[in-house]
């Protein structure tokens, strides 16, 4: 498993997994029935903490640098 998540791509990811993970908890949010939805966000939080995205070697993407990749 290479990594195939930039920089700045990872931090984005796990930026939007602890917001989406946040809403899920109610965490400074409105509790609105839909609040479940935000579980979603453990996907790219832990595509960003690993710096592997499944989606991405499917389609043969990569965000990283040339000499981070490995």
């Amino acid at each position: 498993m290479s990594v195939n998540v930039g920089s700045i791509d990872r931090i984005a990811r796990i930026v939007v997994g602890l917001l989406l993970i946040a809403f899920a908890i109610s965490l400074g949010f409105p509790q609105t029935g839909w609040n479940w939805i935000g579980w979603v966000g453990l996907v790219p939080l832990l595509t960003g903490i690993f710096g592997y995205c499944p989606a991405y070697s499917l389609f043969g993407i990569t965000t990283c640098a040339a000499r981070q990749r490995g």
